[in-house]
């Protein structure tokens, strides 16, 4: 799920995080803090918000935006002890707008699991120019396991591009052993079609991101056949 704060997707102030966890906090099993809302909050607001997601069993994590702003200003220190104040032990590495060499990346994860940090990478650009190849996903997946790190998310415009390059590539990633590995983004704003496509090219035990808190109950609902986005299969 991403926690966009008070938005029009739902606000998910403290009071707003509470009452989301009571209803659906059983199909929640991360959440991420949008963009820079870790460092445009009031910490202790944001300090109370992880407080509840942890309450409830729910690993709350700092977009990849902060950590890609922290790197361009220089100040990947000062974001740290932002995260740590907050109680934000989980965080979220990507390149949607940097490039990053191998052993820069590398070298960022082990510097943030030694300072304490787990690490979650996304794959992919926010403007990508091709598609990617199911094989170099591979290869980062299988690095990216061999350090822990539990799992990689796929961007959403990577996605798109490849459907429209190769629809059946989603399929194909689908039987791929590393897929219980990978949380495919989806876009809040193209819910619930988008939503009911990718369940029903991945499956319905797709690990979905991005899912805007107030679709999270009625994403449960579409994975068990309940909507007319999946023409209410469960009573088929």
């Amino acid at each position: 799920m991403i926690d966009f704060g008070p938005d029009t997707f739902g606000w998910s102030g403290e009071a707003g995080v509470a009452d989301l966890l009571a209803c659906a906090g059983d199909y929640i099993d991360y959440a991420k803090i949008y963009a820079c809302n870790a460092l445009l909050m009031p910490p202790d607001v944001v300090k109370r918000v992880v407080r509840c997601y942890a309450d409830a069993g729910v690993t709350a994590y700092s977009g990849g935006i902060l950590f890609e702003y922290a790197h361009r200003r220089g100040e990947i220190d000062s974001m740290l002890s932002l995260l740590d104040r907050v109680g934000l032990h989980t965080l979220e590495l990507s390149e949607n707008y940097l490039t990053l060499s191998r052993d820069e990346r590398l070298g960022f994860i082990d510097r943030f699991r030694r300072r304490g940090f787990r690490v979650i990478y996304e794959y992919g650009r926010k403007n990508p120019a091709k598609a990617f190849c199911i094989e170099a996903m591979a290869a980062m997946v299988a690095e990216m396991s061999a350090l822990d790190v539990p799992h990689v998310i796929i961007e959403q415009s990577e996605i798109d591009m490849l459907v429209k390059s190769a629809p059946g590539a989603l399929a194909e990633i689908a039987q791929q052993p590393w897929y219980e590995m990978l949380l495919i983004e989806a876009d809040p704003y193209r819910f619930p079609q988008q939503h009911a496509g990718l369940l029903q090219a991945f499956g319905a035990a797709i690990n979905l991101a991005n899912v805007a808190p107030g679709q999270v109950l009625r994403l449960e609902g579409l994975r068990r056949g309940i909507g007319r986005a999946v023409d209410y299969s469960l009573l088929a």
